[in-house]
């Protein structure tokens, strides 16, 4: 089907989990193209709010009678159950039916594509390399699993026929992609319940990495698993602080509330960059957008401007909240190296504060696959408060439970309810806050920005 998909030839598009990151921006790229966009999603969202308020239709109930039985395309994500309704309608009637990624292949498929993959901290590079890009004048379309601080949005075109993508793992995605740049953040073990063990989703990074462009640029973080085996010419390998590393930071330092340092690349160096959003992974981070800027040519002054006005990405390291009293911090993190980043940053820039993390694990599955793991990186806060399992697309498995997690903690942990969290922050009054989690933590932000702002 996909050979014979014809981008042009649609005027009518269906999407099944329409409120997904990722779909919404394919969305938002139909909907820039004048295709009248149409689609259903499991629980109303902020995400699809906005995208009604920009012409979409959408339905939250999985009944075919709310199907639009002349789609040109139907476009659905692989968290979607098997027994859905409209997917099974949409089979039956034999209207095409591709997956997010197999319809983004197709679309970028004749632009120069600069993929951004790994199972931790893509969103953010993504989003910093498509910001420097537009904000430089270079110009990018974007497709970012993120919400940009900058831009209020997850997609964005250009007349320059330059994509930036947030290249996922999850499923496969990122081998339906067209790379002419790739960068890969990290591949720590993740999504087991499709890969079943970590040397296969490693097998899946090479692969990706194998797809590249012969002429294109890799970007590894350095001290990736099996870094020797990545086969690329140009394969330049970056970290905050290893001088071994082909780009690093030189001179960092913590001035008034912001990073500033030099950065050290093959050949070249830019000296007084400066960082306006928290967490020492971020700076190592921007050494990615700052390679890539590089390769592509634009000018280092560009390059420092651009850096200095990031915003950041919604739920990454996102302040809600920043006063002498209060510090409020929310994060998208569900993996245990997520959350050891965000917790040790958030403790760097403020020693003197009192570490209270809420954290909402996300699938039953990682809950069980990496309990230790999260119970060590949790353990890094002064006081932990675990929620019960965000299930996503899954069904309970037996014994697993929050309480995997909270019984191999060295550190003040409890678990609560969901509806008691603003009975926990109005009794407890916090100084430094974070909530963290990719299932409907996010729904507690404002009633906890509230407690706080108001005590």
């Amino acid at each position: 089907m996909i050979g014979v998909l014809n981008i042009s030839d649609i005027k009518k598009a269906y999407f099944i989990g329409i409120g997904g990151i990722g779909m919404s921006a394919i969305a938002r790229y139909f909907i820039s193209i004048g295709v009248k966009v149409f689609g259903y999603d499991k629980t109303p969202s902020a995400l699809t709010e906005d995208l009604m308020k920009e012409g979409c239709q959408i339905e939250f109930v999985d009944d075919p009678a709310t199907c639009v039985e002349d789609a040109d395309v139907v476009v659905y994500t692989p968290a979607i159950p098997s027994d859905s309704r409209i997917m099974h309608y949409y089979h039956e009637r034999e209207i095409p039916l591709l997956k997010r990624s197999e319809v983004l292949g197709v679309i970028s498929k004749d632009s120069f594509n600069i993929c951004i993959a790994g199972t931790h901290g893509k969103t953010t590079v993504s989003t910093m390399v498509a910001h420097l890009l537009r904000d430089s004048g270079y110009g990018c379309n974007a497709f970012l699993g993120g919400i940009s601080s900058n831009y209020g949005t997850n997609f964005w075109s250009s007349k320059n026929n330059c994509t930036v993508i947030e290249a996922d793992e999850y499923d496969r995605s990122f081998l339906k992609l067209h790379p002419n740049i790739i960068a890969i953040t990290s591949m720590d073990p993740d999504h087991l319940d499709i890969y079943g063990t970590a040397a296969s989703m490693e097998d899946a990074f090479l692969e990706f990495a194998g797809k590249l462009d012969p002429k294109g640029l890799l970007l590894t973080k350095k001290g990736l698993s099996r870094e020797q085996s990545f086969s690329s010419e140009q394969h330049v390998t970056y970290h905050i602080s290893r001088e071994d590393a082909g780009i690093h930071t030189v001179s960092l330092q913590i001035v008034n509330g912001y990073y500033q340092y030099d950065v050290k690349g093959p050949g070249w160096k830019i000296d007084k960059i400066q960082l306006h959003m928290g967490g020492m992974h971020n700076v190592e981070n921007s050494l990615v957008a700052i390679g890539i800027a590089k390769q592509l040519g634009i000018v280092d002054d560009k390059i420092r401007e651009a850096i200095a006005s990031f915003k950041g990405v919604k739920r990454r390291f996102e302040y809600i909240v920043k006063t002498e009293e209060h510090i409020y911090i929310d994060d998208y993190a569900h993996h245990p190296e997520e959350l050891r980043a965000l917790i040790s940053s958030a403790k760097l820039l403020y020693p003197t504060k009192k570490c209270t993390l809420i954290f909402q694990p996300h699938l039953y599955s990682r809950t069980r696959d990496f309990a230790s793991e999260f119970a060590e990186s949790l353990s890094l806060a002064d006081e932990t408060i675990l929620l019960p399992i965000y299930p996503a697309r899954e069904l309970p498995i037996e014994g697993v439970t929050s309480s995997m997690i909270a019984n191999q903690m060295k550190s003040n942990v409890q678990l609560i309810a969901f509806e008691d969290v603003a009975t926990f922050v109005n009794s407890s009054q916090p100084s430094l806050i974070i909530t963290a989690g990719a299932g409907n933590i996010d729904r507690w932000i404002e009633p906890i920005k509230n407690i706080l702002l108001n005590q």
